[in-house]
């Protein structure tokens, strides 16, 4: 994410904070060494692995964004299901490695060699670091060899071709970033390459899309905030998209599309920038709404808000619907929240939780209007429909009624509610019966964005004032359950009461 500095003070008394860093990258899951990115987990399904991102100097002064970090997934055809290991595929890579004939013409196999020569240069040039590091080059450098070697007897194997950009994707962490032979911009580029021939050649392979959208990223982030990042930050937006369109259920390429959008809304035109950052707004709220507690998905949209009200603050005229700078900055803070409960050993979010907490309608998590029915009633005349104040909390969402005005809540005007002198006929939704939360659009609900909380004693039905009103709304229910149902409740108490 772009580093903008805001000169203006928050309305709490909190220093403005820069925009979030991302970090694209992809990684490996580990087989052959612990803490190492092999090669040989080339059919595995991209998972979020538990490697705590670290802070930035002065991560008390900034929110930095997270990316997840997947498997790289490889071989496809006749292996679809299968899993393979480094050593079953130098073994088992090609059986008719021996056979000499081919179905295609001389010349076609004397450019590809030329191509592959030309990609081994680079592979061969690198140099690791460390022990470790020379060990895993060796690896890379071997499979590359095969993939070289299926490639000039069949150049349109678009599945050497996925695997050795893989292999070129990996050699460019090994190489120092201000190495210049060779430089870890070649070698992504040699990877993007090859993940165009690869789609190419088969435009159904959604794993190289996402790729090779990290790989463009990469290119990207290498050259800060020039026209010539901004066009590879739209490649990579593009990327993202076709990887999504081809395999809708992935979290992981919804967040880094996410990342991506913010990155390119940092150097578009100030013009262009909120209709980008509402854009990426939706991607990381799809990513979570795939998977309730994607940490990272969660921590990024706190941030994108929170960016978006530092914009807002700053420039006087609200986006998104006329949603104040205020309202963003609590909406901001209820993800960054979430994000610790759920995570409370990472670093980045514990420090950016310190930054928003005040933000928080404290002590609860989230507070606002909904219209609501006679209780027990739930299809009465439009008419009767009353807007009134709940909050949210880790143990219910819980309407306010005042029996005595002069104990009142702590209303979004910044009131405590005293929650003893709630009348006993308000509408409490106790986390644990919660079954699901969804928006509905009925004729038998008054005019607005509808809300559908299902119960284990049935379903309570509320109206929000706004569709992204709504959002907000379905968003902290559901994580606030989801941090019940990962046993993580105490953490997230301990953050609005303690």
């Amino acid at each position: 994410m772009s580093e903008t500095t805001q000169g203006s003070e928050l309305q709490n008394g909190s220093q403005p904070l820069p925009e979030p860093e991302s970090d694209l990258k992809v990684e490996s899951q580990p087989e052959l060494q612990s803490e190492t990115k092999p090669v040989e987990q080339l059919k595995s399904k991209p998972v979020v692995t538990d490697a705590e991102p670290k802070p930035e100097s002065g991560a008390e002064s900034s929110i930095q964004a997270t990316t997840d970090q997947v498997a790289r997934p490889g071989l496809r055809k006749d292996e679809e299901n299968r899993t393979f290991t480094m050593r079953e595929l130098l073994s088992e890579f090609k059986n008719e490695e021996d056979d000499t004939s081919s179905p295609y013409s001389q010349e076609s196999r004397q450019r590809q060699s030329y191509q592959n020569n030309a990609a081994m240069e680079l592979i061969n040039s690198v140099t690791g670091t460390d022990e470790e590091g020379r060990s895993r080059h060796q690896i890379l450098v071997y499979a590359a060899r095969r993939y070289a070697t299926a490639l000039e007897r069949n150049p349109e194997d678009y599945d050497a071709l996925y695997n050795w950009a893989l292999v070129l994707q990996e050699s460019a962490d090994n190489v120092s970033p201000d190495s210049t032979s060779p430089s870890k911009d070649a070698l992504l580029e040699e990877a993007c390459k090859k993940y165009d021939e690869a789609t190419h050649l088969c435009p159904t392979l959604h794993d190289a899309f996402y790729n090779w959208a990290i790989a463009i990223s990469d290119r990207a982030k290498m050259r800060g905030r020039t026209k010539e990042a901004e066009e590879l930050w739209e490649q990579a937006t593009k990327n993202y998209e076709k990887a999504v369109q081809l395999n809708w259920n992935s979290p992981e390429a919804l967040n880094n599309w996410g990342l991506a959008l913010q990155e390119l809304s940092a150097i578009v035109p100030a013009r262009e920038k909120p209709k980008i950052l509402r854009t990426a707004i939706r991607k990381f709220r799809a990513a979570i709404q795939l998977q309730f507690d994607f940490h990272r998905a969660i921590y990024n949209l706190g941030t994108v808000l929170y960016g978006l009200a530092e914009d807002t603050l700053r420039t006087g005229s609200p986006n998104l619907n006329e949603i104040s700078p205020n309202e963003l900055y609590s909406q901001s803070a209820v993800y960054i929240a979430a994000a610790h409960a759920l995570k409370p050993n990472y670093l980045v979010y514990s420090s950016a939780l310190r930054l928003v907490r005040s933000m928080l309608p404290l002590p609860h998590l989230k507070d606002g209007y909904l219209a609501t029915p006679p209780v027990g009633n739930s299809i009465a005349p439009h008419s009767v429909w009353k807007r009134t104040e709940f909050f949210l909390n880790h143990e219910a969402l819980q309407q306010v009624i005042r029996v005595d005005h002069k104990q009142v809540s702590r209303s979004l005007s910044g009131r405590a509610i005293d929650v003893t002198n709630i009348d006993k006929k308000a509408i409490r939704v106790e986390i644990p019966d919660i079954v699901s939360v969804s928006a509905c659009a009925d004729l038998t609900l008054p005019q607005g964005a509808g809300l559908c909380i299902d119960t284990t004693s049935g379903p309570v039905f509320l109206v929000a004032d706004s569709w992204e009103s709504l959002d907000g709304w379905l968003d902290a229910i559901r994580l606030v359950y989801t941090i019940y149902a990962r046993g993580k409740t105490d953490i997230l108490a301990g953050i609005i009461t303690g």
